[in-house]
């Protein structure tokens, strides 16, 4: 029998709906089916909330087939007000006989919903730090604070106890000695001076009535005071560390409690002496105060009293992006001595996070050579010994002072590194190496809901997009990075502008990439920056570095909100973002007097093409005016679109303009008439198809055969960098030429995607040849073995290999189009949509010649389905008949269809193109 089933249900964009910031949080829900059921779509649903003593709760319907973000139906959540919602749909189905049928899900499951602190007066609590100053342009010794608070028996049980708390600097926290939440590195890092973010906990369970309950903080100084950027400033946002927590309690009896951070607390440094984001932590077991987070006995005399800072000036906001959590745990691979002694572990993975050691007790006197253990890290080996040179200043070495009386298990807490080897000086034991029960890294990253999945019958490209899930991960700390092991680690918006699409499929990145994307419009709009943004985000590059606005990095405004509302749907994402992107369009782009980018702004451009030397990383082939200009007509007719949609119809009409006489001068400044372009490179043609600038199909067929014939000028091998990347392959396989596009993908010769796998890599490189075919590094400076933006190719194996995408946005109405080629032979992607579960699954018998697919479509979502016999071509002279897509609802399908594999591999000739790009 059909049936029906909610699978989840959320709230805004929150990880979980505790602790939200919204007074009335829109509702999603997800769908799930059995096979024996398809095409349906809802046409209307229930939402039961209730909570406060209202047992059954109130029902409200709504005659709707909204099932994303559908507006909160009861009264407005007071601060710490809490809800439960349950949903319930009703739908038709249609079989194919067109009988139509009524199906209705049970009651969800009841999701939770509480709010934080929604007003700035709801906080009591006072900004608090110890009275002692560090030395300035030195690190920030750690600082522990304590308080202990009696509970009476008479209170009875506790039945609500939470705990709000941020802090300038990291912390962690404890209530009774246990560790309050699992967050590292909370509350991660913002624009401090707009935005810090405040975690909620719920504490009930660790707090005790009838007996005296020990609340402790430590404070480390993280982005807030640590040394950050590559001109190595300490202290950006203040030298102060300092942390905020308010924790209230209700009871049985009725009474409600608060204790808040003052100055009645105590504090006294850590037995972490040292803790830097870039150098790593230092950590004497001498100096640890035993008990002092859960011994209501414990000595405090020496501890200091504490000072009340100003309240901060910047909002205190809920999160709503996913914090940074340990999510897995890696063993050694090997243990070994390298030909100079070194003892070093290699984890196999190259990963963002730290050590977890079990270390034995001291053998010295504790304070002689041999007592402290020193852990360095890297990403790569050279020569058979650690590669520490791209990590250029920073030096990632953590170190252990034991102690004689006892063994213990350590890591360190406000620190992580990026590496898949460690070098360990100073083991204590006679043969100087640990065992591999001894030693784990722990994986961190923000803890983002994972959404897409890709495999195919190529190992290696199984093997390329697994890199780009880790490099993923290890740059998805808090906020989108460059990399995460130099003295770099900076939001960098390139990067994430060309990777978010990558990016957006992979995981659930609508909180934490919208929480980002609030601080690129908080320092863009409040910081006198006439309509630029920072490089960076958080922007830590003062005086700005290089000067002037940037096209591609700076068009993040524009196009990675786009980006996001493609995904989700969610038109209050554009909405919350337009100032920002106006600012940009209007104010930030220095224009010139054909409207074109002034030609006397220096720009990034297609930064690090393969052919640019290791000490020019912005020497380009591609001239960097064409790809700002491209990217203008790109960017104009984005905000035009979202300007649309805003109902801003005044904007919409000036900007549609702007971008016509834009694409004008562009084809007169850049195009022939007979469609070659002035900058003749791989980069240049992809942006032009990709970005629809050629005027009729007769220019793009010729664009499409040049980009042809360069590819196989150029034996298969990548031509592009940050830019052209991922546009590349895209550009070819939607002129036809997708066996040339799967040529390049397979090639392993550098540059080459394959090409870092074949020399070991586990994530995406920075550089096409950060290891040299000798197996040495790079001499570049910006030599990275972590860096997401050449993995931007993902987005082409999930759309064009895999064969899904959204053809609206939001994922509702679906496009199944998957491109078989080269030598690939099947393949599989999945999508757990804002509506419910995507599948593609393909397959090529080469014997009998024919595909075979298997589609799901979750409830209340429609596809179009093109299968490869709708596409491939039908005459001689290159050109095809329109694609017949076929129209399913919701329901697994299965699907085949006659294949004849285009030429392989492809010859020089085969350069002939179709037409389905932008014209």
């Amino acid at each position: 029998m059909a049936s029906i089933r909610i699978s989840a249900v959320s709230f805004e964009h929150h990880p979980t709906g505790f602790g939200i910031g919204y007074a009335r949080p829109r509702i999603s829900w997800r769908f799930s089916a059995d096979d024996n059921t398809k095409d349906w779509s809802q046409e209307s649903y229930d939402i039961q909330v209730g909570g406060h003593g209202n047992v059954e709760g109130i029902t409200y319907h709504v005659e709707s087939s909204d099932s994303v973000l559908v507006p909160w139906p009861d009264e407005s959540l007071d601060s710490r007000r809490s809800a439960w919602v349950k949903v319930r749909s009703q739908g038709k189905t249609v079989d194919l006989t067109g009988r139509v049928s009524n199906i209705s899900t049970e009651w969800s499951n009841p999701a939770l919903v509480e709010a934080a602190l929604l007003a700035k007066g709801d906080w009591k609590a006072k900004l608090t730090t110890s009275r002692f100053r560090s030395k300035k342009n030195e690190p920030m010794r750690p600082w522990l604070f304590r308080k202990v608070f009696p509970l009476s028996e008479q209170l009875g049980t506790i039945l609500r106890a939470r705990l709000y708390i941020t802090a300038h600097g990291v912390y962690e926290a404890f209530i009774n000695g246990q560790r309050v939440g699992k967050e590292e590195m909370a509350p991660g890092w913002t624009s401090y001076g707009h935005r810090l973010l405040y975690q909620t906990f719920d504490v009930t369970t660790l707090l005790a009535t009838g007996q005296p309950n020990i609340f402790g903080v430590e404070v480390g100084e993280g982005w807030f005071a640590g040394q950050i950027g590559m001109a190595s400033r300490r202290c950006i946002y203040g030298d102060r560390l300092a942390f905020i927590a308010q924790l209230e309690i209700l009871c049985e009896n009725g009474d409600s409690h608060t204790l808040v951070s003052n100055a009645t607390w105590k504090s006294h440094q850590s037995a972490t002496t040292r803790s830097e984001i870039y150098d790593g932590e230092d950590y004497d077991s001498r100096e640890e105060q035993e008990g002092w987070n859960s011994d209501p006995n414990f000595n405090d005399q020496s501890w200091t009293s504490t000072d009340e800072l100003e309240f901060p000036s910047a909002r205190l906001l809920a999160s709503e992006s996913p914090p940074v959590r340990v999510t897995g745990k890696l063993c050694p691979v090997k243990i070994f001595k390298s030909k100079a002694g070194k003892t070093l572990v290699d984890f196999g993975q190259n990963l963002v996070g730290k050590l977890q050691v079990r270390l034995p007790a001291a053998t010295g006197a504790g304070d002689v050579e041999g007592d402290t253990i020193s852990f360095s890290h890297a990403e790569v080996l050279e020569n058979g010994e650690l590669g520490t040179r791209p990590l250029r200043k920073a030096k990632p070495i953590d170190k252990v002072t034991l102690s004689r009386q006892q063994s213990f298990t350590w890591s360190p807490k406000f620190t992580f590194h990026g590496f898949r080897y460690v070098q360990i000086n100073g083991w204590p034991t006679d043969d100087t190496m640990p065992s591999q029960d001894d030693i784990t890294a722990l994986v961190m990253h923000s803890d983002m809901r994972r959404t897409g999945w890709f495999s195919c019958s190529d190992p290696l490209i199984n093997k390329l997009h697994d890199n780009v899930l880790w490099s993923m991960k290890g740059n998805f700390f808090s906020l989108p990075t460059d990399c995460p092991q130099r003295d770099e680690r900076l939001g960098w918006t390139g990067d994430i502008q060309v990777f978010s699409p990558s990016a957006n499929f992979i995981f659930d990145t609508q909180g934490f990439l919208g929480s980002w994307l609030e601080d690129v419009s908080a320092e863009q709009l409040a910081d006198g920056k006439d309509g630029v943004p920072g490089l960076v985000v958080p922007d830590v590059f003062k005086p700005a570095f290089p000067p002037g606005p940037q096209c591609v990095w700076h068009d993040v405004t524009v196009l990675t909100p786009w980006d996001l509302y493609n995904t989700s749907g969610d038109l209050e994402i554009l909405r919350r973002q337009y100032a920002s992107m106006k600012a940009w369009v209007d104010s930030g782009i220095s224009r010139g007097p054909n409207g074109l980018w002034n030609q006397n702004i220096w720009q990034f451009g297609d930064w690090l093409d393969p052919a640019a030397p290791p000490d020019e990383p912005g020497a380009a082939r591609t001239d960097s005016l064409l790809v700002a200009d491209a990217y203008l007509v790109r960017v104009l007719e984005t905000i035009a679109r979202v300007s649309l949609l805003l109902g801003k119809s005044e904007d919409a009409d000036r900007y549609d303009k702007d971008a016509s006489a834009v694409k004008k001068a562009f084809r007169h400044e850049y195009i022939a008439p007979s469609g070659l372009l002035v900058g003749d490179t791989q980069t240049a043609h992809a942006l032009a198809l990709c970005f629809g600038l050629f005027e009729g199909r007769a220019q793009v067929a010729k664009s499409a055969s040049r980009l042809c014939h360069l590819v196989h000028e150029a034996r298969y091998r990548i031509g592009t960098g940050f830019v052209g990347t991922p546009l590349i392959t895209h550009a070819l396989s939607d002129t036809g030429n997708h066996q040339l596009a799967y040529r390049m993908l397979l090639e392993r010769k550098c540059p080459s995607w394959l090409y870092p796998i074949t020399m070991g890599a586990t994530t995406i490189w920075e550089r096409w040849d950060s290891i040299l075919p000798d197996g040495s590094i790079n001499p570049g400076e910006m030599t990275s073995f972590n860096h997401y933006a050449l993995g931007s190719v993902a987005n082409w194996l999930h759309k064009s290999v895999g064969g899904i995408s959204p053809i609206t946005p939001g994922w509702q109405n679906i496009k199944v189009r998957p491109v078989p080629g080269g030598t690939i032979t099947s393949a599989k992607v999945a999508y757990e949509s804002p509506y419910g579960r995507v599948e593609c699954s393909w397959r090529v018998n080469e014997a009998d010649g024919i595909f075979s697919m298997t589609v799901v479509v979750p409830p209340n979502s429609k596809a179009v389905v093109i299968l490869p016999s709708d596409w491939q071509e039908k005459s001689q002279d290159g050109r095809r008949e329109e694609e017949k897509g076929r129209a399913i609802g919701s329901g697994r399908y299965e699907f085949s269809c006659p294949f004849l594999p285009s030429e392989w591999p492809p010859k020089a000739e085969f350069a002939r193109s179709t037409f389905l790009v932008k014209v």
